[in-house]
């Protein structure tokens, strides 16, 4: 393989693997009646539109057909991409989740 070849594989599998973090962040907001678009507009109100966003809610099951996304999962998987703004956003969710059970 190689250096064109092995760069455009990285770049697949990145973006891959981006797909497969938005889809999890769109699930866990099902699961919790939240509106996925919602959430990431308060992350990055400057984008007013986000076609991969899209293609994830419309991929999604609902949460009683879905299995659980775990807050920490979540938000290292939003970490791990450099989602900052989003695992903030995420993170209120949770703890206004939490203090609502009390």
């Amino acid at each position: 393989m190689n250096q064109k070849e092995l760069e455009k594989q990285i770049i697949e599998n990145y973006q891959r693997d981006e797909q497969m973090m938005i889809l999890v962040f769109a699930q866990w907001c099902v699961n919790y009646d939240l509106d996925p678009a919602e959430l990431y507009g308060r992350a990055y109100p400057q984008q007013t539109a986000n076609p991969a966003l899209q293609q994830a809610v419309d991929l999604t099951v609902p949460k009683e057909e879905a299995g659980d996304i775990h807050d920490d999962t979540l938000l290292n998987v939003l970490s791990l991409f450099g989602n900052e703004e989003l695992a903030f956003i995420v993170s209120e969710e949770i703890a206004s989740r939490q203090k609502n059970k009390i």
